[in-house]
């Protein structure tokens, strides 16, 4: 076995979120479910509107656009009062049954994503995963992911800690079912800002991914259809927005992520910590 490919000393997992990261190219399988969830309610919400929670536990996304005033009023101007606790849990009853619908429909894998897993593994990395999505979403989708190549050692969901991001708590549970500790021994892959600040908040080296996730949010044809320039422009607001979050590293996607995992091993051999 080459250098490169022996086990590394002192990272022992990484732990990678689902959708915009390891699969649905630019998070599109959430966005199109809370814009019609909310219309079934009579609310028109944008796009822009409900990317801006995402990486929340789903009831916890619904209740961040219900809180946001323009929403808020929309809802009363609809239904004569503002919503509370009754109205999310409404919207949220919807939304979750559409979404396990639809999940099956996102789940490719992202460029790169299999490849990465696997050299990983070759790297003596165990896999976590976690994710804003149920576990009856996410069953939709381990299948398909299986197909192409990714079965992570575990998966945490939305609802199996007292709370989720940004508290680091789903990150704790992964690296307990992994056996994994201590935290800064573990990298937090996320394309999302409140998934960055889970993984700081654990005491995690993060990595933030730009191109492939929801803050650039297109899908991989049309991130391949935009010309240079805007993929660049593109590319530098999701980048500075995980940046302003505190991510340690940004890459475009997994496919870059093996030259990141190397560098903060060699952080750690020199007694650096996150």
């Amino acid at each position: 076995m080459s250098q490169r490919l022996q086990h590394l000393k002192h990272l022992k997992a990484v732990v990678l979120d689902w959708a915009g990261t390891m699969v649905d190219h630019g998070s599109l399988a959430p966005m199109g479910v809370f814009v019609e969830a909310f219309r079934r309610f009579g609310v028109e919400i944008t796009i822009d509107e409900a990317r801006g929670p995402m990486g929340l536990p789903k009831r916890a996304h619904i209740a961040a656009l219900l809180a946001q005033p323009r929403i808020a009023e929309a809802w009363r101007q609809a239904h004569g009062r503002l919503p509370g606790e009754a109205e999310i849990d409404a919207v949220y009853e919807v939304f979750v049954p559409m979404t396990v619908e639809v999940a099956a429909h996102y789940a490719d894998l992202v460029p790169g994503a299999a490849a990465t897993v696997r050299t990983l593994r070759a790297l003596g990395l165990k896999i976590g995963s976690s994710t804003g999505y149920t576990h009856d979403i996410v069953a939709r989708i381990l299948p398909i992911a299986a197909e192409q190549g990714y079965a992570p050692d575990c998966v945490v969901c939305a609802g199996d800690t007292p709370d989720g991001r940004p508290t680091p708590l789903m990150l704790y549970k992964t690296l307990l079912e992994l056996a994994v500790w201590p935290t800064w021994a573990c990298v937090k892959v996320d394309d999302t800002e409140v998934g960055i600040e889970e993984g700081l908040n654990g005491g995690a080296w993060t990595v933030g991914v730009a191109v492939t996730g929801n803050l650039t949010g297109l899908s991989l044809a049309a991130w391949q259809a935009l010309g240079a320039a805007e993929q660049a422009e593109r590319r530098a607001r999701a980048t500075a927005r995980l940046a302003a979050v505190g991510a340690h590293y940004v890459v475009d996607g997994v496919a870059d992520l093996l030259p990141v995992i190397h560098t903060i091993e060699g952080r750690l051999a020199r007694g650096e910590r996150p």
